[in-house]
């Protein structure tokens, strides 16, 4: 973590890694965020599961381990649990310990019998996952549009790992936002309420406790923007005036003005997406969308 938050904010322009926002607190704020009237994503797709889930159940078969990467509260997972038919296992991945031990007991008394074993890690690289039933059918879920938090070479190692760890039969159930008006994107990553804020400005609180930095909050404003050349928001931390930041002994100069890039949200069109997957082991078997076209999830089989 140390590593990699010196050599982010060494660079220009200064970076630090999005998956840092997820510790406790981070996770319970982005779990508000969902449920923001501004935020379209979450609603929106899960309105497209609840729709899908029988075509999905059918596609995956009996007997299935679901493999969830990102999990998060495990919130849409219960729509695909509720569907699927006989599940085998569910095997959440996520960086938040403290969020997997909050979800799996909930999980093991809604679910009996369901073995439910969570997995500490990042879903680019995760650990070794259990093998809960050599004989199962192994169905990755990615929703949430997590892939468009990551680069095309992201993209493809974790198109590519997620093909090893499930299996030649394997399945991928992947939530994908759409390419939309900036009049619908910025407000959801800038809610009036000022939850996105407090869950971006919560990065440096953590640098702070956990690392032993000194920035000074009320010196930096929350900043979502479009760019539209990368299809993406962004989001940044401002600097509201020239200052000094100290981290494990290093300084690092800000000028008023200047920003930390702490997060991308890609949005696709299908035909984009279609041309990542062509270089990977996947292909789209089915997609399913909502009536305006703001979100997607798609059933992805090897190719």
């Amino acid at each position: 973590m140390l590593d990699d938050v010196l050599e982010g904010l060494s660079g220009q322009p200064k970076t630090l890694p999005s998956r840092l926002l997820y510790d406790a607190r981070g996770s319970d704020l982005f779990e508000d965020i969902t449920v923001l009237p501004e935020y379209y994503p979450t609603r929106t797709e899960r309105a497209i599961l609840e729709e899908a889930a029988p075509a999905l159940a059918e596609a995956i078969g009996p007997g299935a381990v679901l493999v969830e990467y990102g999990a998060g509260a495990s919130v849409k997972t219960r729509i695909l649990l509720d569907a699927m038919i006989e599940p085998a296992g569910y095997l959440p991945i996520d960086v938040s310990e403290d969020m997997l031990a909050k979800t799996k007991p909930a999980l093991e008394r809604d679910y009996p019998g369901l073995p439910v074993h969570p997995v500490v890690g990042n879903f680019l690289v995760p650990p070794p996952l259990p093998d809960v039933d050599p004989r199962a059918r192994r169905v990755g879920f990615f929703p949430g549009s997590t892939i468009g938090n990551l680069a095309d070479g992201e993209i493809a190692t974790f198109l590519d790992g997620a093909a090893e760890e499930l299996g030649e039969d394997g399945l991928l159930i992947l939530g994908v936002d759409l390419k939309k008006s900036p009049d619908i994107l910025v407000p959801a990553y800038d809610d009036a309420q000022g939850v996105t804020a407090a869950f971006n400005l919560n990065l440096l609180e953590r640098l702070n406790r956990e690392l032993g930095a000194d920035f000074d909050l009320a010196k930096f404003r929350h900043e979502a923007r479009w760019n539209e050349a990368e299809s993406r928001m962004e989001m940044h931390l401002v600097s509201l005036a020239g200052q000094t930041v100290t981290i494990d002994g290093r300084r690092f100069d800000f000028a008023e003005g200047e920003s930390i890039h702490t997060e991308n949200s890609r949005k696709f069109d299908l035909d984009a997406l279609d041309r990542l997957l062509a270089a990977s082991p996947w292909r789209r078997a089915q997609s399913f969308l909502d009536a305006r076209g703001l979100f997607s999830v798609l059933l992805l089989e090897r190719g």
